[in-house]
């Protein structure tokens, strides 16, 4: 029944969606050729309606077939609305670079670019709006009892208690767990409401019943010799039927699934900036906000660097060695802020309080992390990023590395590194604790959005600036 209602929704959904982009469409149209908002262009003007409206038998089934490529009639109960918005954006993204593409190969040189590009932020703001009401609409009727999905669960363990305790929290995904199987934990025995209602070896009574859409099953790890066994049974049944593994002890991050030919792997940490478009959209935001800070730091950094070079003997940029993305190495460019001293001074470790090597102007930059704005060329080289773990020196890479304490050292090399970042924005600046530092750059890495960055960004306007363990 879940199912079928799902492919209903699935249909009405694509029909929905053709329609509103027919109609986001023609009213891109109305607003850049009959409305007053725009002057009208000779040139694109020159194309009849009749001519205009022709592409939408294209352009609906084009997006209808990026909206599917992008998971957008995949079932929504367990997404979230950021999620959808991003899927939105891709799709419409793919859609206008293809719809110029088109416009090239076949030569339309009197097409209204304007009007593919109102075209373009108007069915984002559409489609979203379509797909938020949607999910009120569902969420609603699932508070109330209906479009609910029956499971039943087949095995008490951790990984059980972490689903129910979920699914209790989040009543509008319209999940019900009718009970679980086990046989150590003693029947009757509940948690968050839902009881052990029988023995794994009942299963098969259970499926022949059939009041339930979906079995889960969270065997405890020291049960995992029964699961082939499990998975025939339903099988055979034709149930839908998930696997929650209990491996939250073993896995300290948020493992993901692949398939290589075939053979599901399990990968132990999800990086999103493994994607290339990801990477893609970072970089860009790399090289746009370098350029703007260059332009509006470039005075301040002149001003600075005379002011170093009159402060004390030396070298206006201060170059040192670091470890970057894969463990390039790569030279980080800062304002000088010490006295010049043997190589062997600068590796030993981190300044302290009081530290008689520091300038008195570098004092003041260091504060005010002044002294970090050089880095802006190593972001436009692509050697660091805007946001991301603060880039270490070589010795204390190989350090940190090896000590059992701090396992997961290397992960926050598999991102470029940053001006600012999460640690650096929660107060995990120069001389703190490294593990917890870590903590933060891994949740970074693993967590990372377009979002993040900017609120990160944000936040070190009014919080990352001023340094108070920089001395």
């Amino acid at each position: 029944m879940i199912k079928d209602n799902q492919k209903i929704l699935n249909r009405l959904h694509m029909v929905l969606d053709g329609l509103l982009t027919a109609l986001t469409y023609i009213f891109a149209w109305w607003l850049r050729f009959e409305s007053a908002i725009w002057p009208r262009d000779p040139e694109a003007a020159a194309l009849s309606m009749h001519t205009y409206f022709e592409a939408l038998y294209v352009l609906v089934p084009a997006y209808l077939i990026l909206y599917y490529f992008f998971g957008l009639y995949n079932s929504q109960r367990l997404t979230r609305s950021w999620e959808d918005f991003t899927n939105i954006v891709k799709s419409n993204v793919t859609g206008f670079l293809g719809f110029f593409v088109l416009l090239y190969l076949f030569k339309q040189m009197h097409y209204s670019r304007l009007m593919i590009g109102i075209f373009f932020i108007l069915n984002i703001f559409v489609m979203m709006a379509s797909r938020a009401t949607v999910r009120s609409i569902l969420q609603f009727f699932r508070r109330r009892g209906y479009n609910i999905k029956h499971v039943l669960l087949v095995g008490y363990s951790r990984a059980a208690e972490s689903y129910i305790m979920r699914i209790d929290s989040n009543p509008q995904w319209g999940y019900d767990c009718v009970g679980v199987l086990d046989d150590d934990v003693p029947q009757g025995t509940s948690y968050h409401g839902v009881e052990v209602i029988g023995r794994i070896e009942d299963l098969q009574d259970f499926l022949d019943r059939g009041d339930f859409d979906e079995i889960a099953i969270t065997l405890p790890l020291t049960a995992y010799d029964q699961l082939e066994t499990l998975v025939s049974e339903c099988e055979k049944k034709g149930v839908h039927t998930k696997f929650i593994p209990d491996y939250n002890s073993l896995f300290p991050s948020n493992p993901y699934t692949e398939d290589i030919a075939g053979l599901p792997v399990i990968n132990i940490r999800y990086v999103p900036l493994t994607s290339l478009f990801n990477r893609f959209i970072k970089r860009f935001m790399d090289i746009v906000g370098s350029i703007m800070a260059i332009a509006i730091f470039g005075i301040p950094m002149i001003i600075i660097a005379i002011m170093v070079k009159c402060s004390s003997k030396g070298p206006v940029i201060f170059k040192q060695e670091r470890i970057g993305r894969h463990g390039r190495r790569f030279m980080m460019y800062k304002f000088r802020t010490m006295e010049v001293c043997e190589q062997s001074g600068e590796d030993n470790g981190w300044t302290t309080a009081g530290d008689p090597r520091v300038t008195k102007i570098g004092r003041i930059l260091r504060r005010t992390s002044l002294d970090e704005t050089p880095q802006f060329f190593n972001i436009f080289l692509g050697h660091m990023s805007l946001v991301g773990p603060r880039p270490e020196r070589p010795n204390f890479v190989e350090k940190f590395s090896e000590e059992e304490k701090i396992p997961r050292y290397m992960v926050r090399h598999q991102v470029r590194p940053g001006l600012t970042g999460w640690a650096q924005i929660n107060g995990y600046r120069g001389d703190t604790s490294i593990r917890k530092r870590i903590d933060y750059d891994i949740y970074y890495i693993e967590n990372w959005s377009i979002k993040f960055d900017i609120k990160i960004m944000f936040l070190t306007i009014f919080k990352g600036f001023i340094n108070k363990n920089a001395y």
